[in-house]
Order: C-alpha cells, then structure tokens, then sequence
C-alpha cells in the first residue's frame, strides 16, 4: 500500500514537473522577441555611458523629427492591439514557422547593430551629433554599409513585423526607415564637412544600407 502511494506521489511529482516546463516554454516563446529587444536596449544603454564629448549636436527639433517616428513605429509593433482593430489583420497564415523567421531575422539584425556598436566605439551617439576627435570608422560592418546600426535595427523591425505577422508591422517597417533615412542624411552632411573627400571617397565605395544596393 505505502509502495503504492509512493510510486503515485512521484506519477504527480512527475507530472507538476511536465506541466511546469510547459508553462515555462510557452511564457518563453510567448515573450520572446521582448526579451531579445530589452536585451539589446539594456546592452544599448550600458554601451552609451562612456562616449566623446559631443561639439556639434542637432537641435531639439531635428530631433524630433526621427525620435518621435521611431516611437510611433516602436508602438505599433508593441501594442497588443490597436483602436478599433486597425491594421491588424494577418498578412501570411500563422504559423510557428512564421514566427521563427521572424525571430531568427531580428537575432540577425540586433546583432548586427551590436557589433557595428563595438566598431563605432566611443564615437556613438544617439542624435545626430560631431564628437571631440570624431573619427570616420571603416572596420567590421562600416566595410559593408555606411549605417551599419541602421541597418540592424531595421532587420531587428522587419523581423518583429514578419512575426507579429499583421499589416501595422509593416507600416512601423516603413515608418522606422523614413525616420532613419532621414537621420542618416543629416549625420552624413555632417560627415562630408568633417572629413572632406574622404567622406566622399568612402561613401561613393560603400553603400548606405544594403550591400551592394542601396
């Protein structure tokens, strides 16, 4: 009898166990591309506290003009759901497959940002802005792309649109790369009156964005 009471204590033991690292993964897989963006953004934040002195900076406005973009792109990819369900109906069938993508896509492009921050180095800033001994950086990713960390942030919205798997995903897409190339413009005109032919040597050789391309 005590046999039997035992062998069916560990059956449940057993079974509270399975259920548990069900409940586990699904959480994991539920929450997942948030815990890859707060990741990044919590690397992002410790990476920024040790860079050069800014002597040039855009102003509060210019500012604005991509920071409040990328937010409102930030926003529709975050919100669980949207005013009167707008834009929020499936793109693709859902699928786990779909969803995989998209993950694997925003691994790719937040890591990409991440290691052309560690080429950037000390000369990283947030806005658009000329630092005390600026320098021109083409190692690493700045071989491929001139706005390496673009780039990866895009990759890092497009895979959360593919996974979100409906159509505001892919309006914050076109939002956060407007926002972006505008940015980019700026901190490029900023570059060629810093450095000159350089500069322009550089970026005639290299693309923006995409290899090759654009």
């Amino acid at each position: 009898m005590h046999r039997r009471r035992r062998i069916h204590s560990d059956c449940r033991q057993d079974d509270l166990r399975s259920l548990l690292s069900v409940i586990f993964v699904r959480i994991i897989y539920e929450n997942l591309i948030f815990i890859l963006w707060l990741i990044w953004i919590i690397y992002w934040r410790l990476a920024g506290r040790n860079v050069k002195a800014a002597t040039r900076c855009e102003s509060i406005f210019s500012r604005a003009g991509h920071i409040v973009p990328l937010i409102i792109a930030a926003l529709l990819l975050a919100l669980p759901m949207l005013p009167g369900g707008f834009l929020c109906g499936r793109v693709f069938p859902g699928t786990e497959f779909t969803y995989w993508i998209g993950v694997v896509v925003i691994l790719a492009g937040l890591a990409f940002s991440v290691w052309a921050r560690i080429h950037l180095g000390r000369n990283w800033s947030g806005i658009v802005t000329l630092k005390q001994e600026h320098e021109l950086i083409r190692s690493g990713p700045y071989r491929l792309v001139r706005n390496p960390i673009y780039t990866g942030l895009l990759l890092g919205f497009i895979g959360t649109a593919i996974a979100r798997d409906e159509w505001r995903g892919w309006l914050a897409v076109l939002i956060a790369f407007a926002a972006l190339w505008r940015k980019l413009r700026l901190e490029e005109r900023w570059l060629t009156e810093q450095f000159g032919e350089t500069f322009i040597q550089y970026r005639d050789k290299v693309a923006s964005l995409i290899p090759f391309i654009l």
